[in-house]
């Protein structure tokens, strides 16, 4: 199976979104709200799999959003086993995805630039 395969983004989407309902489901209280399965990676073998989340909040927050699903990864893969029919269930490993707060301070300064230009244009 090569890697950017039908199959494989297929298995990806379909396991992003079912990590994503069970983290919702999840009744720890470490895990924030606003957390987002932005990407799933699973391995062309379907051994592992490589789940990026976002976390909108402090930082405090995504450290205890990570420590929480770092401690409920063998819940999550047992629960992503009784819901996808695969071979294997792949070992998950948490990564934070820093994207979307990039983007919303690329956003801001941006933002920022744009005001002191019209600010400079309405002085000229």
């Amino acid at each position: 199976m090569r890697k950017n395969s039908m199959k494989n983004l297929r298995v990806n989407e379909e396991v992003q979104h079912e990590i994503s309902r069970i983290i919702r489901e999840l009744k720890d209280p470490r895990i924030a709200m606003m957390t987002t399965v932005t990407e799933v990676i699973v391995a062309t073998d379907l051994k592992t799999c490589k789940a990026y989340i976002s976390v909108l909040g402090d930082e405090k927050e995504r450290k205890d959003t990570m420590e929480g699903l770092r401690s409920a990864a063998g819940y999550i893969r047992r629960e992503l086993a009784h819901s996808l029919n695969m071979r294997n269930t792949p070992e998950i490993t948490f990564k934070e995805d820093m994207s979307i707060e990039r983007g919303v301070e690329m956003s801001r300064k941006i933002d920022e630039v744009i005001r002191r230009d019209e600010e400079n244009s309405s002085r000229s």
